[in-house]
């Protein structure tokens, strides 16, 4: 699946730490918009675990919880973008950015596909699945088979996290999905709406110079710090 090779190429990248910390401080700004309670506020509580996961500080924490919130009238309007184009050998990828600027974003996005192609919209976007994508965390034996079909999911995978499933919904069952998953024996780490590929390309198929194109292209692009996700259609 994407999610999985996307899984891969962003634990290389998590090195970058300063990068990852400003990713997860955009997202947790982002759904403080909505509130800045994470006991009332379900996409914040799952942005401020990730965060602690990541061992972002207290003080950093509450500093984009507030700023998100307006706590402080001290503000930042993102504005989510999406591009699409293909890595080296025609694999194709969909990047989602959160920017404070568009134009350097678009113009950034231009020079980073420059060993790629950058299309128009819609010019890859038809050749994946718009679904929503849950992390869960099984508790002793649950069952992942029963629990997608359980809670009204569609699918599920292998997750980002060693032990852990990906549950793949329909974008209008995100939240049911979300809420009934912990009744069947999984946590729930984080949630969204993303893309699957419907026709994945196999690494095989590559060969290991061409895929190693392709892991740089990926890594290079999931660097840039407005870039949020990127779905890629790679499976092994």
């Amino acid at each position: 699946m994407g999610a999985q090779w996307k899984a891969k190429h962003r634990e290389a990248a998590a090195n970058a730490k300063g990068k990852v910390m400003g990713k997860l401080a955009k997202e947790i700004q982002i759904a403080a918009k909505s509130g800045a309670d994470p006991d009332m506020n379900p996409r914040l509580r799952l942005a401020v675990d990730q965060a602690k996961k990541a061992s972002m500080t207290r003080e950093t924490l509450e500093r984009a919880i507030r700023k998100g919130a307006g706590l402080d009238g001290d503000t930042v309007q993102y504005t989510a973008v999406t591009y699409e184009g293909f890595a080296p050998h025609q694999v194709p990828l969909i990047v989602e950015c959160l920017t404070d600027n568009v134009n350097r974003t678009v113009a950034e996005i231009r020079v980073a596909f420059r060993k790629g192609q950058l299309g128009a919209s819609g010019s890859v976007s038809w050749d994946f699945n718009h679904v929503g994508l849950i992390e869960a965390i099984p508790e002793g034996d649950a069952d992942p088979e029963l629990a997608a079909i359980e809670a009204g999911a569609q699918d599920f995978d292998e997750g980002e996290e060693p032990g852990s499933t990906l549950f793949i919904t329909e974008t209008t069952d995100l939240g049911a999905v979300q809420k009934a998953l912990p009744e069947f024996g999984f946590t729930v780490t984080a949630a969204k709406i993303g893309y699957t590929p419907k026709n994945p390309i196999s690494a095989s198929s590559l060969g290991a110079e061409a895929l190693a194109e392709v892991e740089a292209f990926l890594e290079a692009i999931d660097h840039h710090d407005d870039v949020q996700n990127v779905y890629v259609g790679l499976t092994e």
